[in-house]
């Protein structure tokens, strides 16, 4: 059985559309499928187009709880042994799906989509290939687009894993880490028609932080999970900053480093940035002991509705 899940925010105009597609590409083929969207607290009517397609699983957060949250309740909704994922916005085509499957069939646990000819802002792409290399660098898996929300995943190896902050992007990586075999495929992208973008500056702040997280997890198990937050982060480099300044007044012979409280202020902003870094993951580590060990999630579902 193959599950499509599908998180959608304010896309009533895309998701009909997307509904047909996805059912035109998989209604000649002779596997069973469900498709799940999973509402994220949208304020517009996409809940109200989604209650006119038949045979579709809906699940409504209480409020607007992240795109990793509304995956995480989708991917655990899921009844499928393959689990695909892919935006609502119609900029993923559902007519790359059997060849995701295939790949999957092959042997692979995990296969990500690879937006070769992209159709975005150059500002985005280029954030994008930066992203990309950090992401390789910092994980160990390389890939060309790790960010493309088309993917596909054995049950057994993503069901199994609880989604946190923005979590989705780096799943690959993480599945990656704990033995899964993943392959990238290059799919199809079309540019966004309807609706507006949900990515934002503060969200790859967010993602850096989240690849932070990854790789903690990954390579220190067992020890205290640590969140770089953006405060550490800021002092750090007012840290940096200082010093620099201090280094230029000595050799410049405007100030001694004795005439300037800049040297120690420069310390003290970088063992501040320091001990943020620790209270932030500390407070990571004892967010996920309370979810996990009290069987909670970190967003909550309004309604579930299956459409016959």
């Amino acid at each position: 059985m193959i599950s499509i899940v599908i998180p959608v925010y304010n896309e009533e105009e895309n998701v009909q559309l997307l509904y047909q597609k996805i059912v035109d590409v998989l209604a000649p083929t002779d596997q069973t499928w469900e498709i799940i969207f999973v509402d994220d607290g949208s304020i517009d009517q996409t809940v109200a187009k989604l209650k006119t397609l038949p045979k579709v699983k809906i699940i409504i957060l209480s409020m607007d709880f992240g795109q990793t949250s509304a995956l995480d309740a989708g991917i655990h909704e899921a009844k499928g042994n393959i689990i695909i994922t892919m935006d609502g916005d119609l900029q993923n085509d559902p007519s790359d799906i059997p060849r995701l499957i295939a790949k999957i069939e092959e042997g692979f646990d995990v296969v990500s989509g690879w937006r070769q000819e992209r159709h975005d802002s150059a500002g985005r792409r280029i954030l994008s290939r930066l992203a990309n290399w950090l992401t390789g660098r910092i994980s160990g898996l390389y890939l060309n687009d790790s960010a493309c929300a088309l993917k596909a995943y054995r049950r057994e190896v993503v069901q199994a894993v609880h989604l946190y902050g923005e979590m989705h992007v780096f799943l690959p990586a993480y599945l990656h880490s704990r033995g899964a075999k993943v392959a990238e495929i290059p799919v199809t992208h079309h540019a966004r028609k309807f609706g507006i973008s949900k990515h934002y500056f503060m969200k790859a702040v967010k993602d850096i932080f989240d690849l932070m997280t990854i790789k903690f997890l990954t390579t220190m198990t067992g020890r205290p999970l640590l969140f770089f937050g953006g405060i550490g982060v800021v002092s750090f480099l007012l840290g940096f900053v200082v010093f620099a300044i201090s280094i230029y007044l000595k050799f410049a012979g405007l100030r001694n480093f004795g005439q300037t409280p800049l040297p120690i202020l420069a310390v003290f902003f970088v063992l501040a940035g320091i001990l943020f870094f620790m209270l932030g993951f500390l407070a990571e580590l004892m967010l996920r002991v309370y979810f996990e060990t009290n069987h909670k999630t970190p967003y909550v579902i309004k309604n579930r509705i299956e459409n016959a």
